[in-house]
């Protein structure tokens, strides 16, 4: 079920980018880190190699991370594992994360759309449906990936959907993972919200801090979507969300959240 991802006590504890402010972004050593101290939740990037090797990697080239020149897309996995993230850490496959804690779930953001066919073959080959929640800034991209997908599993709506739960309904488009369009001759025709919700898959909504406002959080979760919240790193803010009631927290900061969850008997570990 898509809901599945998200069957967890709440609030949910996110490692962004497996915990960036302990070790390097998207490394194994910022998986492994936060898995030790108990997260259950993981978000990574995904980014696909010449070869369809889906790699958990945020940026469409190497130069930030690695120091290396080169698109991802346009290179094979032999070419990218010579790429060491900060010149230390391998780039890490996504097979491998999955395989390497069962019971961990991944929050997915799908950074290009030559990701989407090796995600749905790594996700075949794992089995890992329930295990994973995908999400990414392209409305295009996600319902790329839904169509791709086959079936459904747990997304997140992308701004443009955010935009419409926000706005509190449909304003006159198809598909409110996007921009949708209507046939020829035809008026685009609103469907009811709660039908979108269903048909897409959407589950949640992940949105900067500023966006989670009393209201955005309530007309949310009166539609039984779940708020999270990216990137938050400061313990005061942590708290002030936390009180506003969101139902999960995107950080590098692992051991602060972990800390301030715990100090609230809010903190689930795996």
């Amino acid at each position: 079920m898509a809901t599945a991802f998200l069957d967890h006590p709440r609030p949910l504890a996110f490692a962004h980018r497996g915990g960036a402010a302990h070790a390097p972004e998207n490394s194994w050593r910022a998986f492994e880190h936060s898995v030790g101290l108990g997260y259950r939740y993981l978000e990574t990037d995904l980014q696909a190699t010449a070869d369809g090797v889906l790699l958990a990697f945020h940026d469409r080239t190497l130069t930030r991370v690695t120091g290396q020149q080169g698109r991802v897309s346009r290179l094979s996995h032999a070419e990218v594992s010579g790429a060491l993230i900060e010149g230390t850490e391998p780039i890490p496959r996504l097979e491998d994360l999955l395989g390497a804690w069962p019971d961990v779930r991944f929050n997915l953001d799908v950074k290009d759309i030559s990701a989407i066919a090796p995600l749905s073959a790594v996700l075949r080959r794992t089995n890992a449906w329930d295990r994973v929640c995908v999400c990414s800034f392209s409305a295009s991209r996600l319902r790329a990936t839904r169509r791709v997908l086959g079936r459904p599993v747990c997304m997140a709506a992308s701004p443009w959907g955010t935009a419409v739960v926000g706005l509190g309904g449909p304003r006159g488009r198809r598909d409110w993972l996007g921009p949708g369009r209507a046939r020829p001759g035809r008026r685009p025709s609103p469907r009811p919200l709660t039908e979108w919700l269903a048909r897409t898959g959407v589950r949640c909504l992940q949105v900067p801090a500023s966006i989670a406002t009393p209201s955005f959080i309530g007309r949310a979760q009166a539609l039984r979507l779940q708020v999270h919240v990216w990137t938050v790193n400061e313990r005061p803010a942590m708290e002030r969300l936390l009180d506003l009631g969101v139902d999960g927290i995107m950080t590098d900061e692992t051991v602060a959240l972990r800390e301030v969850l715990t100090a609230r008997s809010q903190w689930h570990p795996r």
